[in-house]
């Protein structure tokens, strides 16, 4: 690592030294004149074709160019739910109608969509009611990001109370009675 940074303080020490040589020396002589014909290269960013709207496929690029140097690059991301709708069609064309809509409602908007018009998405093979009944017992399957998630694990907490201090009292009781009858017999 020092060595790495001990290169780049070379690099830099030499291009300085270079700007203020080039520099000096174009202030001592008055006499001659420099015309530029060319201007210098320009950094161009990649571009990525976007012509076709099923290539699910976003390009970024981007350039920085000053009079010594000019750095270009280029990325692509993927757009996952344009790819789960381009699947989720090809399904619906083979007939496969609730695996399309299966495989859409892992999206979170989605699920809320069809939870707010009042049909559930299907899981496990179960649609409409039986799905709904899924969904309440498995609130931890429904995508992050719904509110109804959240909602769904609150009443299922509330649901799985401990024992209160009065039916621990008689849990206690019975067990004392069983025991101390199994022991006097």
């Amino acid at each position: 690592m020092e060595m790495l940074v001990k290169q780049l303080a070379i690099i830099l020490l030499i291009f300085t030294t270079v700007a203020i040589v080039t520099d000096s020396s174009a202030n001592t002589n008055t006499v001659s004149s420099t015309v530029l014909n060319n201007a210098p290269a320009t950094a161009n960013a990649p571009t990525v074709l976007n012509s076709n709207s099923d290539i699910c496929k976003i390009g970024i690029g981007g350039s920085v160019q000053n009079n010594i140097l000019g750095v270009a690059t280029g990325y692509v991301i993927t757009d996952e739910f344009c790819e789960r709708v381009r699947t989720s069609r090809a399904l619906y064309s083979y007939g496969m109608k609730v695996a399309a809509v299966s495989l859409l409602c892992q999206d979170h908007r989605v699920w809320t969509s069809m939870k707010n018009a009042g049909t559930p998405c299907p899981v496990d093979g179960l649609i409409g009611a039986e799905a709904a009944s899924y969904w309440e017992e498995n609130p931890e399957k429904i995508p992050e990001g719904s509110p109804y998630r959240d909602d769904y694990l609150q009443v299922k907490k509330e649901e799985t109370k401990e024992f209160s201090d009065a039916s621990q009292i008689a849990l206690y009781k019975v067990m004392f009675i069983i025991t101390t009858g199994l022991l006097l017999f």
